[in-house]
């Protein structure tokens, strides 16, 4: 007990000690949100007050949705419908209606969300032929398709805030039945093919998401498309083919470790399945680090966030702000090689808010100066608002814990091995537990947790184990 005794003694002091992001993130490495149903808010870590969170993320809202017009992107029409426009672009495209629904989700704004769900499956969807269950990723103002092409990223938001706002608001009917909506573009994702008739979003080869289901493009990816913390909560919720999300959830972390940059933490816009820069011949630099792989960070910490299955995701984030801050914090350009020679000019707001996301992962010294970069970034106006701004929001909420997993009231959360207290945490507090229960001392354990062989009995093998887990 004086080994176990000074082993707590030390914890105790760790965590009192902690006062940065980045500790706070070397902590937390094997407990995600979705055990815990903890979500960090690191303006709050770094020295803001909740109300200060609050009320930004409030008036960032509304200055996005109903805000004069040189700030808005959402636009409602008639009595039950409503777009979010590509100011610049002059039309409507999935992934700015499906940012928009989950934004509106996750701040528990169903009447937006029912507005844009239902003119995104009004005007967008196609319910038969080569695209039949995907979405037109780009539409005018009216509602006239312009290009009927899917793009994949939509599809995946879609079924992502469809299945948090079942789990939130419950499902209606008819379009609203918000679960059966989302099963059913699940099932396009993966069997939209099956008739001979199209390709399906994921590549039954590689397991990987493609960049459009059309033959000749459905041969790379974007590694921005990749969602494993969407994947995984796809395996535990769909009626089928749970295995299938949870193997192309393993597929995405490790892709991430392909694509991306060894040094400088950058992917490319557009890769090959091994990760590889992919360059296409109707637009130039697409293997180089740009818009859509801005995203890449954000979507890998929030899955280390969420899941915390792979630390490799905190060596991915330390890389890229590294590299970010060797080129100046304020002045870094949002266009580069993935080695890292410069080919852009711009300091874009949304490559800001996306490094700062990296900062639930990192562990660097400079975690938190991302995130105060972000928090005293303007939200962008004019014209080139849309995108930016799409991501600043998701950015905001996504550093302060606003991007949570709204989970099914029936679904049992899943064990964490070794969570003896259930505290959330697998530390020495738990191998005391556990051996005071041993030694038939009357103190609550969680079951599932302390039978870390499965057996269904718990003894000393158990303990062992424990024992093992903690020391690595």
């Amino acid at each position: 007990m004086k080994k176990i005794g000074a082993t707590l003694a030390i914890a105790s002091i760790a965590v009192s000690s902690i006062s940065s992001i980045s500790a706070y993130a070397a902590d937390t490495a094997t407990n995600g949100a979705y055990y815990t149903n903890t979500y960090r808010n690191l303006f709050v870590e770094s020295g803001k007050t909740q109300a200060q969170v609050d009320e930004k993320i409030n008036k960032m809202f509304n200055q996005y949705f109903y805000g004069n017009d040189d700030q808005r992107i959402y636009y409602p029409v008639g009595t039950d419908m409503g777009y979010i426009k590509d100011i610049g672009n002059n039309d409507v495209r999935t992934e700015a209606m499906s940012y928009g629904m989950m934004i509106a989700v996750q701040l528990d704004k169903k009447d937006e969300f029912d507005r844009i769900w239902k003119w995104a499956r009004t005007y967008m969807y196609h319910p038969d032929g080569q695209f039949k269950g995907y979405f037109a990723w780009q539409c005018d103002t009216n509602g006239k398709i312009l290009d009927n092409t899917p793009a994949p990223d939509g599809e995946e938001y879609f079924v992502m805030s469809l299945l948090f706002a079942a789990n939130r608001w419950g499902n209606g009917s008819g379009i609203f039945n918000y679960k059966a909506e989302a099963q059913g573009i699940m099932d396009a994702m993966l069997h939209q093919a099956d008739d001979g008739v199209g390709v399906n979003f994921f590549n039954s080869t590689n397991n990987q998401i493609v960049f459009c289901p059309i033959p000749d493009v459905a041969t790379f990816t974007d590694p921005s498309y990749h969602l494993p913390a969407f994947y995984d909560l796809w395996a535990l919720w769909a009626d089928k083919d749970n295995d299938r999300w949870a193997t192309i959830a393993k597929t995405s972390r490790e892709f991430f470790k392909k694509t991306v940059h060894p040094t400088t933490g950058l992917s490319p816009e557009y890769a090959n399945f091994d990760g590889s820069p992919k360059e296409v011949s109707w637009i130039s630099g697409r293997g180089n680090y740009s818009y859509d792989a801005w995203r890449t960070i954000a979507n890998s910490s929030v899955d280390y966030a969420w899941w915390g299955k792979d630390p490799w995701q905190q060596t991915f984030a330390n890389n890229l702000q590294n590299f970010f801050y060797s080129q100046g914090l304020s002045s870094y350009v949002d266009k580069y090689t993935v080695s890292g020679t410069k080919v852009g000019v711009d300091h874009s707001v949304g490559v800001v808010a996306m490094n700062a996301v990296g900062s639930l992962a990192a562990t660097n010294s400079h975690a938190t100066e991302f995130v105060n970069e972000l928090w005293n970034t303007y939200a962008p106006t004019g014209t080139w608002r849309y995108f930016n701004g799409s991501l600043y929001l998701l950015g905001l909420l996504e550093c302060s814990g606003n991007f949570k997993i709204w989970k099914p009231q029936q679904v049992k959360p899943i064990p964490l091995a070794g969570d003896v207290n259930g505290d959330g945490k697998v530390n020495a507090i738990d191998l005391a537990v556990l051996k005071s229960h041993l030694l038939g001392n009357n103190v609550a354990i969680n079951k599932d947790n302390a039978n870390l062989n499965g057996d269904s009995a718990i003894n000393a093998i158990d303990l062992a184990l424990l024992k093992k887990k903690i020391l690595g």
